[in-house]
């Protein structure tokens, strides 16, 4: 098996990657962590295993970045190279899935420490545990990450590496009750080595490849623009698209928003699941915190009767402008026609504004975040 580093720069000695001091300054990290842990690795025969008893735990690390700057990639290529056999690279969002449904199968033990045993439960099988967009939305996933991922790193020594679109102290920003997810970031600042990859090029805008953001009118063709642009966006597998994960996001008060569809940080959204039902700033906001990229399909003409509908739009588009959220969409008509007569019609104007600038390359460019 191949070294990280020299895969890498097979990759830059062959144009498809460009030099870019982040990048490299993660794949040497990487390239050491592959080594380390291969030396610790059981499959080394009895005296490695003697070895990796005394050995520290691999410190493990933590990618964090805007979209589109090789984070998946260089997860690609270290997963690809690690030679051990204790390995796993999941999703985030589908490992807390798998968490919870552990979890409420210890309770039915009635024993206590149910999250403790999840944790020996995971590590019998994992070595290193690599996730893809480290994400936090929900109170539920908040309140139990420190009590599973501790004895995970410092009693089963498993070697976590992670991507996500925040560094550790941004995690779960503004969430409700967001004290008991602070031991988890103390967590990761103290065991995993934090790095930013925030480099000059885009490799998402070249991925999509010149692919327009806004599609009308609506049909079979706008259906499946976006569609495209999702699975070039979350490189997922267009021919298993009937399996793709869908998620939740925490509103607060006991509320929940469904996301059909969800994966690497893009929401797939109905206008109707947005803006058809009783919304206000708030989840919106929580959606543009949540997501990066938030594809909106079947936006309608709107009209007089559609007055609230067309006042929630407005503060989607306020929320996702904000928090510079990349939109792709499937409507009606363009933006200038979309609420052409009705109350508030006048002020809509601003909305159409944002939505173009929205379309334009300066604004895709964007980092994702308020700041």
């Amino acid at each position: 098996m191949t070294g990280v580093l020299e895969r890498y720069e097979a990759l830059l000695a062959a144009g498809e990657l460009r030099d870019d001091a982040d990048q490299r300054a993660a794949v040497e990290r990487l390239d050491r962590l592959q080594s380390e842990l291969e030396a610790t690795s059981e499959r080394k025969g009895l005296l490695g295993k003697l070895r990796s008893r005394k050995a520290e735990n691999p410190r493990g690390l933590y990618m964090w970045g805007g979209v589109g700057r090789g984070k998946s990639m260089l997860m690609d290529l270290f997963f690809e190279c690690l030679d051990i056999g204790r390995k796993r690279r999941v999703h985030f969002h589908a490992f807390m899935l798998e968490v919870d449904a552990m979890i409420a199968e210890e309770r039915e033990k009635k024993i206590e420490g149910p999250v403790r045993r999840v944790a020996e439960r995971i590590a019998q099988d994992v070595r290193c545990l690599a996730f893809d967009e480290m994400v936090v939305t929900n109170t539920a996933d908040a309140a139990i990450m420190a009590r599973l991922f501790t004895p995970l790193i410092e009693q089963h020594k498993v070697t976590i590496v992670t991507t996500s679109n925040r560094p550790p102290h941004d995690l779960y920003k503004d969430g409700l009750n967001r004290s008991l997810f602070v031991p988890f970031i103390e967590l990761v600042e103290r065991e995993l080595d934090t790095l930013s990859l925030n480099g000059p090029t885009d490799y998402r805008l070249h991925r999509l490849g010149g692919l327009e953001s806004w599609h009308t009118p609506l049909g079979d063709e706008a259906t499946a623009q976006v569609r495209e642009a999702f699975f070039r966006l979350t490189d997922y597998n267009p021919e298993d698209a009937e399996h793709v994960p869908s998620g939740s996001i925490d509103l607060g008060g006991g509320r929940e928003l469904h996301v059909p569809k969800c994966l690497k940080g893009v929401a797939v959204f109905s206008f109707k699941r947005l803006c058809g039902e009783n919304r206000g700033s708030a989840d919106y906001l929580a959606v543009a915190r949540a997501f990066h990229t938030v594809i909106v399909v079947g936006i309608p003409v709107l009209g007089p009767e559609n007055r609230n509908e067309a006042i929630r739009f407005t503060k989607l588009i306020d929320a996702l402008y904000e928090h510079k959220v990349k939109l792709f969409a499937t409507a009606a008509a363009e933006p200038e026609a979309l609420y052409p007569s009705g109350d508030g019609s006048f002020e809509f104007e601003r909305t159409v504004s944002r939505l173009r600038e929205m379309q334009s390359a300066d604004y895709m460019a964007l980092g994702h975040g308020t700041e």
